[in-house]
């Protein structure tokens, strides 16, 4: 027998399909598209304030969104590979054969994460362009590159194991997400907790790969190595698990106590028969299909665990408010909206690929519902189940980004009023030599101290509005980020054959693709417009700052609410008009188009067949 005959297999049909070769030239476009964009973006901004090296700032996005997108791989390709065959049933005639769990673990893997890796080895040499800009060392680009690696293989692997003993498609995805995040984020949590107490060196952070990648940038002795042996020791042994557990996990035995555990079950669920039938008086006869789609209240608790642990982390920020303290709520801020991304993307077409499966779709089509119900009906639904957990979201973004930008001005206000205080203006000077970045201007003496003390009124008097504005910008940003994701994915649901693709193209051409594009374009269309301020001499340094950030977001919101209306009218117009004949090409058998017959000798073209006589 071959060894590994199912690795073989997918090799061979790997190197047959011609996504495996334009793969990496798509990655790698990318790649150089990301880096010249940024650098444009770098160069407009650079007449305001002074960079760092360009090859370092390139190298550092590049990097960052590399390892971002070798985390998530895990979550969108292995999370669902087994426990979809599974559900099929397929994965039952694998282990009549001779085949072992390591041989099936191993071929999926290698059939689900090919692309990946190629994705991730076409990148690697746009970063070695880094080095040639300068910034960046030999060192930093083979420790960075063995650090993403790392990460890449862990996050499949997490995903492996999560898939070998999970069934249904949400709760594998959201299982691997919880283990990725505990993964990344416990042993740094841990030495943090203990280092309030006393100073220890990080121990528990070594399992982390996200600290991994960021000590490979390191210039003094760091824990790189004993922290590559420690990811690689846990990526393997989730590997291992997950051969050993395989062939013991796919078939759905009965226990003796069954009836309790499927009666607890049904109730976690649906909830308890009164609910049931207030659910069902309530809902059926306004629409069947929210009544369907909205019976599994478990499906909001996610949302509720989010919810409440950006209110506790809020809370806390409040009770301890200090200045660095909410330097970091920009980050959990961004930690906590990724999560809500994922769970609408994933949630809005788990009930169009579960009903396109089952045959769902064809027997609602059936019925006097039209397609309109069908799609409001889901819509209600989402709406009902997610609706509350993510006004609370909001709420708190609102109220954290407020007091973080609060924050910031108080800061900016700070710097100008040290700057003025440190700096006596001489009325007899007859000229002020003001620079911005790489820009000197000559103005005179009177113009720079006008522009001072308008620089202090204006951030005094402004300081209690633009924050709001700011914050209130940011979160209805992300309101319509929701509403687009939802509503796109729903399209997804009805296009895409399981629920991790539906998840994965949702997130992609409604939140990665356009942001790149948002991103350059906002920060090159706020550098334009501030430009002129800049060089008349009417902005202090700290107060052309505070102005830049409220320009981008500014101009960041406009483009994200165009973006997200043009998502949802688009994704509502494709819903109503192609559902029904998306669900019965599903189901029609496809009849390939035989040729014409030839003519028979002496025949005209195109002609009938003569007719023959058999009395």
């Amino acid at each position: 027998m071959i060894f590994l005959p199912v690795v073989e297999r997918e090799l061979r049909v790997a190197s047959r399909k011609r996504s495996t070769f334009w793969i990496r030239i798509a990655a790698a476009l990318v790649a150089l598209l990301i880096g010249i964009g940024f650098l444009v973006m770098v160069a407009a901004s650079s007449l305001l304030f002074r960079p760092p090296a360009m090859g370092q700032i390139l190298f550092n996005v590049l990097t960052w969104l590399s390892l971002a997108g070798a985390l998530f791989a895990g979550f969108f390709f292995t999370s669902d590979c087994l426990s979809e065959e599974k559900r099929e049933g397929t994965l039952g005639f694998l282990f009549l054969t001779d085949l072992r769990g390591y041989d099936v673990v191993l071929g999926k893997l290698l059939a689900t994460s090919l692309r990946s890796f190629y994705t991730l080895f076409s990148v690697l040499p746009v970063l070695g362009i880094t080095l040639l800009m300068g910034g960046v060392t030999g060192a930093e680009f083979w420790k960075t590159s063995l650090a993403l690696m790392n990460a890449l293989f862990l996050s499949l692997a997490a995903g492996m194991f999560v898939s070998s003993i999970s069934r249904d498609p949400q709760k594998a995805m959201g299982a691997t997400l919880s283990l990725l995040v505990l993964i990344s984020a416990l042993g740094p949590a841990v030495d943090a907790l203990f280092s309030r107490i006393i100073t220890l060196r990080p121990t528990a952070s070594i399992s982390s790969p996200v600290y991994l990648f960021v000590t490979a940038g390191w210039n003094t002795r760091s824990p790189f190595w004993p922290a590559l042996l420690v990811n690689q020791l846990i990526a393997w042994i989730l590997l291992v698990l997950s051969c050993v557990l395989l062939p013991r996990t796919w078939q759905q035995k009965a226990t003796k106590s069954s009836t309790t555990a499927e009666s607890w079950g049904r109730w976690w669920k649906y909830g308890g028969a009164k609910r049931r039938l207030r659910l069902r008086a309530k809902l059926m006869s306004v629409n069947p299909v929210a009544w369907l789609a909205c019976r599994e209240r478990w499906q909001a608790v996610s949302f509720w665990v989010i919810a409440i642990i950006a209110a506790g982390a809020l809370a806390a920020f409040l009770f301890n408010n200090q200045q660095f303290i909410w330097f970091v709520w920009s980050y959990l801020a961004s930690a906590l909206n990724l999560m809500l991304y994922l769970g609408v993307a994933a949630q809005s077409n788990r009930f169009f690929v579960e009903a396109q499966r089952s045959g769902l779709t064809e027997l609602l089509l059936g019925t006097p519902l039209t397609v309109k119900d069908i799609v409001q009906g889901h819509w209600r639904a989402t709406l009902r189940m997610f609706a509350i957990p993510l006004v609370v979201c909001l709420a708190v973004q609102l109220v954290g980004t407020t007091v973080a930008q609060q924050n910031t001005f108080r800061q900016f206000a700070a710097a100008t009023t040290a700057a003025t205080a440190g700096t006596t203006p001489n009325t007899n000077v007859a000229s002020t030599n003001v620079t911005s970045g790489p820009v000197s201007t000559t103005i005179p003496a009177s113009s720079a101290n006008n522009a001072v003390s308008f620089s202090l009124t204006s951030l005094s008097s402004l300081e209690g509005f633009l924050p709001i504005l700011s914050a209130a910008m940011t979160t209805l940003t992300t309101l319509a980020n929701l509403m687009a994701l939802c509503w796109f994915g729903m399209w997804m649901g009805v296009t895409s054959k399981n629920s991790n693709l539906a998840t994965l193209k949702t997130i992609a051409f409604v939140q990665i693709v356009p942001w790149f594009a948002i991103t350059f374009a906002s920060g090159i269309a706020t550098a334009l417009l501030i430009m002129p301020q800049i060089f008349t001499g009417g902005m202090s340094g700290s107060f052309s700052f505070a102005w830049y950030q409220i320009l981008s977001v500014a101009v960041t919101t406009i483009l994200c609410v165009l973006k997200d209306a043009a998502f949802v009218v688009w994704a509502r117009k494709k819903l109503y008009s192609d559902l029904r004949a998306r669900s019965t090409r599903a189901i029609l058998p496809i009849h390939p188009q035989l040729p014409p017959l030839p003519s028979l000798p002496g025949t005209p073209a195109g002609s009938a067949p003569p007719s023959i006589n058999y009395s």
